[in-house]
């Protein structure tokens, strides 16, 4: 079972492939997938901030 560091660890991984994905999306124009990735974007960085991670350094969206 994993601990909350580990926890936490994937959802810092998880956060920064979405915004990876989003940046993809964007060049690629492609509205729709931008559109679903940004609604995951947001949970995550919700659940990040609520556990007080600081996204300072990590937010390249910014959104």
């Amino acid at each position: 079972m994993p601990n909350g560091l580990e926890i936490m660890k994937a959802a810092v991984d998880d956060f920064k492939k979405i915004q990876n994905y989003m940046s993809l999306a964007k060049e690629e124009n492609a509205v729709k997938t931008y559109a679903e990735l940004k609604r995951e974007y947001l949970v995550l960085k919700t659940i990040l901030q609520t556990a007080g991670v600081n996204l300072t350094d990590i937010d390249e969206i910014k959104e």
